[in-house]
């Protein structure tokens, strides 16, 4: 079997486990979205979806952000971690998106990652969330899975993106992302799998016998 019927394989056992492929930050906008993955590095989703509601009621549009102190968004990130960088970069992102890009968040990796705090993961989410175009968003369990499938053989973000590329059908490479990361955390968990009930258990290269 080879590595892209390998991927068909698991892309449509996915499906089937997990129909909603969504990712799991709430928010309402584009940019919303791009300021809570921000906050998510090193940080759980759930911890960021505690903290995004005060902080967007706060500050509910880019100008508001672009105005405001650094202290106050310190002040309302804190517990997600990192919060001063994390804080200085939501709002030199907003000056940079108001000034450079009329407010409205590129729709490319390369033009998103000139953002400050923007890496490819972020920006891949976005062009994939938004633009809905394919994107591979190489988070931890999208690496630590694709790498037990055989998929990939590196653990480097970027290689493994463009790798995927290469063997996801376009169409369903940003689904398959998210549903790794829910699979990630309901069935193929770090040290403790649980390969007796798992979908993809045929294609892995690496299950428990």
């Amino acid at each position: 079997m080879t590595k892209k019927q390998r991927a068909i394989g698991c892309v449509e056992a996915l499906k089937k486990d997990y129909p909603d492929a969504i990712c799991s930050l709430v928010y309402d906008d584009p940019l919303q979205l791009i300021i809570a993955v921000r906050l998510s590095a090193q940080c759980t989703d759930e911890r960021v979806n505690k903290v995004t509601p005060a902080l967007f009621e706060r500050f509910p549009d880019i100008d508001s952000f672009c105005n405001a102190e650094v202290e106050e968004i310190e002040e309302l990130v804190h517990s997600c971690g990192f919060f001063r960088a994390k804080a200085r970069d939501i709002k030199n992102m907003c000056i940079m998106l108001r000034d450079e890009y009329g407010g409205v968040l590129p729709d490319t990796v390369e033009e998103l990652t000139k953002l400050p705090g923007v890496g490819r993961k972020t920006a891949n989410l976005i062009v994939g969330d938004v633009y809905k175009k394919p994107a591979v968003v190489a988070d931890t369990h999208l690496i630590r899975i694709t790498n037990l499938l055989g998929l990939v053989e590196t653990k480097d973000p970027k290689k493994v993106e463009l790798e995927l590329k290469k063997i996801l059908p376009p169409e369903e490479s940003n689904d398959f992302c998210h549903r790794c990361v829910l699979h990630g955390r309901a069935v193929c968990i770090a040290r403790r799998p649980k390969c007796e009930i798992c979908s993809m258990r045929d294609y892995c290269k690496n299950k428990v016998r």
